[in-house]
């Protein structure tokens, strides 16, 4: 099922506190970045971000799960309702996150 435009919106909202945060679509799911670097995606209105050890930090209990069959699992971002986690959490994963590969023309 893919993910609906209201939860994207409602998601770029919640992160409307950071500048350069900007989407692309892909198979009616929806990739988020932030400065260039992916954290995550909204995949079947879930939002999940990559598992890197400042997430883990802030989301101890936070589910593994899966975006689609065949990727790497995520952890699961159930605390969206909360502006300041989100923007303190998207923050924190930053430095983590490695740089977007180029494409080669």
């Amino acid at each position: 099922m893919p993910s609906s435009k209201n939860y994207l919106e409602f998601i770029l909202e919640q992160l409307s506190g950071l500048s350069d945060i900007t989407f692309r679509q892909m198979m009616g799911e929806y990739i988020i970045y932030y400065r260039d670097k992916i954290i995550g995606g909204i995949y079947d209105n879930r939002f999940l971000v990559k598992p890197v050890e400042s997430a883990r930090a802030k989301m101890p209990d936070a589910p593994l799960q899966l975006p689609y069959e065949g990727a790497k699992e995520m952890l699961l971002v159930d605390n969206v309702d909360n502006r300041d986690f989100l923007t303190e959490l998207v923050s924190a994963m930053f430095d983590e996150l490695p740089e977007v590969k180029k494409k080669k023309k």
